[in-house]
């Protein structure tokens, strides 16, 4: 049953862990907050007076400036995790003290009637924060998204708590008083610490690994505008608005539960009886709460937030109306009771989000400074206009009727008010989209609210016919949000319209399910615009029109001869969508003709099979798997994935060891989109995968597993690779023991890729086990370039997050990496490992161990290696500047299309002005640069140097000559061909080749700037 709740609320299976977590905080911090609440109100009115309530309320709107400054100084002074702690810890003590005061008032029977206005300022202090609190921890700790699901179960959480303290207040104080009701507050506290210490250690944490210089920086800069903002607050009538909502809104609560407390004395003038029938309406108001919550979101999204305000503001009237209408009758404390409840519920479960709407229309960076000041103005002033709505009776001897009717008036004044900020909002909102740029879409979700309402024919119709693009678009996509046909006239206007943006955005917009002839052909113009994707966008249009299928498939099949295949592959797919049997043999015999012509038609094609799931095309498909184009490889493998084809699985985990970064993600996602169908496969073949291919495997089935399989599979096989890893690493340091240094390096350099890739596997397990931006946050500490940045992550790791036993495995993995390579190894040791890696998995590992052994040999025979191997080319390489980004693997790629010559002295290698179809990388000699009519040397290039990159790659034309210097040249030369065609199967190369290039560049403009200087 719990389950079924969940799911209908929305709250997903990653949620659920996070959700055990937090919802007994809320539950048990909910029970201690209003058995604190109820114990403090019951003995301040019964014992010191409810006439005296104006006085602790002026009181306490004066401390409240000075305790919003205090709070916001100590919050920008210590870290997020330490202030929420410490937060925590006061406000137990304050508690604590407060139970131990009453305790020893009960114990000694000695009466300080003084003491309870420091009981009531000092716990009302308490109730306020501790509800900032929690709710800034659970914002803290969730994304948007998520906090979207899971806020109703914390919420629920406080209700049920709120419940249980009223049937707590009941019992106990009938049985042992008022003062005990109070007293069992500090215990709940403590009760909810445990979770709410986990909480921070496990999520809050990590969170804030990297923020606390940042927030130390903001602290400095804090405040600089705060005058100016003040300012800006009183000339604003929008804002000043929404200081007046939020400070009225308070001060009429206030009224009531002055009117509610002082009336209930009356009707029950023992102390236990009155904290009896409080804990009765307690139970009655958070159930409401309860009830309320399983349809909040759902009211709130149909009101919209700007008329949930005048809804709130409107049951606020009714509610002093009802009480009004019954004073003097037998039935006031039923209505009373009814009043503050619905009151109560509305200020503080639904006014407060729905307060927000007005600053989320104002700049990013200014929006929390204009929210803090208004709150604190509204704060203040809403205590004391409370305070004085309350003076009225208590001091000025106002009668009951006219104190309530007042409040039904300032009711109605709130209704008035709330209905010109929902006006002053739309204004407000028309304004900030129409100065908006293209940075500024986030104001779709603003205009939402009006476009579900049905109301937003103004707005639309304003922002159509703006001068501002930007607001036209945003128009235009609110239109299609609406999905009404009857804006098709408006939109078709746009057909005329320069900006091939706007075009397309129309069309996007338009609806043609009651759409004639006439405007199909309209429609179909679009077809012929010379922007392809506003003729795609048409395409697909027309293909949603299936009341007029027959006159939209002879429109549609013109486009099977487009000249782009974006259009002639949306073209194909309105044509599967409208039915027209007739038309598939055409529709399949362009997609093989664009199959075979590889290239960009068949990155289309590719996605259009997978879309209509044309299994037929599966053989063609797999042929583009060994395409030179990344990009056809690519949608070929994605195409695999949509369509299930769990038959190339081995193939494509062959082929992920070239595979380059981006054809490794895009075969990771193609894995997880076979679904169930691709578990076994993957298992079956993981634990004997190179760990770039292991990597992918494993990353995929932690998308496809559950939880319980995952911590059975994955995480001791996750275990395992890190042991393997950790051995792995150890080449480096038997190989330096045995003489060979530059073999040594490479092993090293090798498993330090090794471990991208173990770790990569490791985190994405841990991702699933865990809250994943939690684990993502705890992943960047630890690779961060800070050291304490890095020591606090693996201490956030270190705490169990996610699976204990993986998080042990990965703090071994970063704890002592360096060490590993550097360790010491005896001569047995050495060759143990040379002997255990030589059958390695990884086939770089088993190729270092290979060419240590055949060294050995060569130096045990005697015998001098003539030419360079493999991995003398890679050794080289690698410290080449120009090839310094590259990784292993790439400078391996480059080396095999190297080929070791000798050059005699005075041979020309290039000719100024001549084209050059190969680059040189000096091994030993000299290279003299030469240019002009007497062959002037401008340049001298030593060992190191590659030369005839641009010439050979670009096909420009030699600026120099190049000619070999005395005695000879000796170098690896590299065809420019082979070189193009190599960056183009694995960009990274051509990435770090352009890094290189723009450092020589660098270096060169600052040689020529210090000689200028």
């Amino acid at each position: 049953m719990i389950n079924a709740l969940l799911r209908w609320i929305g709250v997903k299976l990653e949620d659920r862990r996070k959700l055990a977590m937090m919802t007994p905080i809320f539950f048990l911090c909910g029970i201690s907050e209003m058995l604190n609440y109820n114990g403090y109100m019951t003995l301040f009115n019964d014992r010191f007076g409810s006439e005296y309530l104006p006085y602790v309320y002026a009181a306490e709107a004066v401390i409240l400036p000075l305790e919003a400054w205090l709070m916001s100084w100590l919050a920008n002074r210590l870290p997020k995790p330490q202030w929420m702690r410490a937060m925590y810890v006061v406000m137990g003590s304050i508690v604590t003290l407060n139970a131990a005061a009453l305790l020893t008032i009960r114990l000694t029977g000695l009466d300080f009637g003084l003491y309870y206005p420091f009981l009531f300022l000092t716990s009302s202090f308490v109730v306020r924060q501790q509800t900032i609190l929690l709710w800034s921890l659970a914002i803290d700790l969730c994304p948007t998204q998520q906090a979207k699901r899971v806020m109703p179960v914390f919420v629920s959480g406080a209700a049920l708590g709120g419940i249980a303290a009223g049937l707590i207040s009941q019992a106990v104080s009938r049985s042992l008083g008022a003062d005990a009701v109070y007293m069992l507050a500090p215990l709940l506290l403590l009760a909810g610490s445990f979770n709410y210490w986990r909480a921070i250690s496990v999520y809050l944490v990590p969170l804030t690994l990297k923020e606390e210089r940042a927030a130390k920086g903001a602290a400095q800069t804090e405040g600089a505008g705060s005058m100016l903002m003040f300012k800006r607050v009183f000339q604003s009538p929008y804002l000043l608005c929404a200081v007046a909502i939020m400070t009225l809104m308070p001060a009429l609560y206030f009224l009531m539960e002055y009117t509610f407390l002082s009336q209930t004395h009356r009707f029950y003038p023992d102390e236990t009886d009155f904290a009896a029938f409080f804990g009765k309406v307690t139970t009655l108001l958070f159930t409401f709460a309860l009830l309320l919550q399983l349809v909040s979101g759902r009211l709130m999204n149909a009101l919209g937030p700007s008329s949930m305000l005048a809804a709130i503001a409107a049951v606020f009237a009714a509610s002093f109306v009802l009480v009004g209408a019954t004073l003097g009758l037998d039935m006031l404390l039923y209505t009373l009771s009814a009043g503050y409840m619905f009151v109560y519920l509305l200020l503080y479960y639904f006014a407060e989000p729905a307060n927000q709407m007005f600053f989320k229309l104002l700049p990013m960076q200014e929006r929390d400074g204009y929210r803090y000041i208004a709150q604190g103005i509204a704060a203040s002033g809403g205590i004391l206009l409370g305070a004085l709505l309350q003076y009225l009776h208590a001091g000025a001897g106002l009668s009951w009727a006219v104190l309530v009717w007042t409040g039904a008036i300032g009711s109605v004044l709130l209704v008035i008010l709330a209905l010109i900020g929902r006006q002053l909002y739309i204004r407000q909102l028309v304004r900030t989209v129409q100065a908006m740029t293209e940075e500024g879409e986030d104001l779709v979700s603003a205009l939402d609210e009006f476009v579900k309402q049905g109301r937003s024919d103004a707005v639309l119709q304003t922002l159509l016919r703006h001068e501002n693009d930007y607001a036209r678009e945003l128009a235009l996509e609110l239109i299609g949000r609406l999905g009404q046909p009857t804006y098709l006239p408006e939109l078709l206007r746009f057909a005329d319209d320069p900006s091939a943006r706007l075009r397309l955005a129309a069309l996007r917009a338009m609806r043609l399910e009651e759409a004639g002839l006439q405007t199909l052909v309209r429609i179909a113009a679009f077809l012929e615009d010379d922007d392809y994707e506003v003729r795609a966008q048409a395409a697909k249009l027309l293909g949603t029109a299936k009341h007029l299928s027959h006159q939209s498939v002879y429109f549609i099949r013109l486009k099977l001869l487009d000249s782009h295949p974006k259009v002639v592959a949306e073209a194909i797919k309105a044509l599967h969508a409208l039915g027209s049997e007739p038309s598939y043999e055409a529709c399949y015999e362009v997609i093989g003709r664009y199959l075979d012509e590889m290239g960009e038609p068949a990155v289309y094609m590719c996605r259009t099979i997978a879309e209509l799931g044309l299994v037929k095309f599966l053989p063609d498909v797999e042929q583009l798997l060994g395409d030179a184009d990344p990009a056809v490889r690519a949608e070929a493998i994605s195409c695999m994935g949509a369509l299930k084809h769990t038959e190339v699985i081995p193939w494509l985990l062959e082929g992920l060891e070239f595979a380059e970064p981006a054809l490794h993600e895009t075969t990771v996602e193609a894995f997880a989109r076979m679904g169930e169908e691709a578990v076994e496969p993957l298992l079956l073949y993981v634990s004997e995968l190179p760990m770039k291919a292991w990597n992918a495997t494993v990353r995929a089935l932690s998308v496809l597993l559950d939880e319980a399989r995952i911590r059975e599979l994955l995480v001791p096989l996750t275990m395992g690779a890190a042991d393997y890893l950790r051995t792995s690493r150890a080449l480096a340091a038997a190989l330096h023991a045995g003489g060979h240094q530059g073999l040594a390096d490479l092993a090293a350099m090798r498993s330090d890729e090794l471990r991208k890739f173990v770790l990569g596997g490791c985190w994405a397990v841990m991702d699933r086990l865990g809250e994943e931006d939690v684990m993502r946050a705890i992943r960047l500490a630890t690779e961060d370039a800070d050291e304490e940045v890095r020591e606090n992550g693996l201490e956030a790791l270190a705490e169990g997050a996610g699976d204990k036993r993986l998080a042990s495995a990965i703090l071994l993995l970063l704890s002592d990496w360096d060490e590993l390579a550097h360790a010491e190894m005896t001569d047995a040791g050495m060759q143990t490992m040379i002997g255990r890696m030589s059958a390695d998995r990884d086939p770089w590992l088993r190729l270092i161990t290979a060419d240590a052994l055949e060294r050995k040999e060569s130096v045990e025979m005697n015998e001098p290696r003539q030419l360079l191997g493999m991995l003398d080319k890679v050794l080289f390489l690698k410290e080449v500047p120009f090839f310094k980004g590259l990784t292993l693997e790439e400078l391996g790629y480059v080396a095999g299309i190297a080929e070791e010559e000798i050059i005699p002295a005075g041979k020309r290698l290039f000719t100024m002005g001549q084209p050059n179809t190969a680059m040189g990388v000096i091994m030993e000699g000299t290279v003299e640069l030469t240019a002009g009519n007497n062959q002037e040397i401008i340049a001298r290039l030593g060992p190191r140097y590659v030369y005839g990159e641009s010439s050979s790659l670009y096909g420009t034309l030699a600026t120099a000559n190049g000619i070999a210097a005395e005695p000879r040249l000796r170098q690896l030369t590299i065809d420019g061909q082979a070189m193009s065609k190599l960056i183009q199967l694995h960009p990274g190369i051509g990435i770090g080749m352009l890094r290189a290039t723009f450092e020589r560049v660098r270096r060169l403009e600052q040689r020529i700037a210090k000689q200028q200087g």
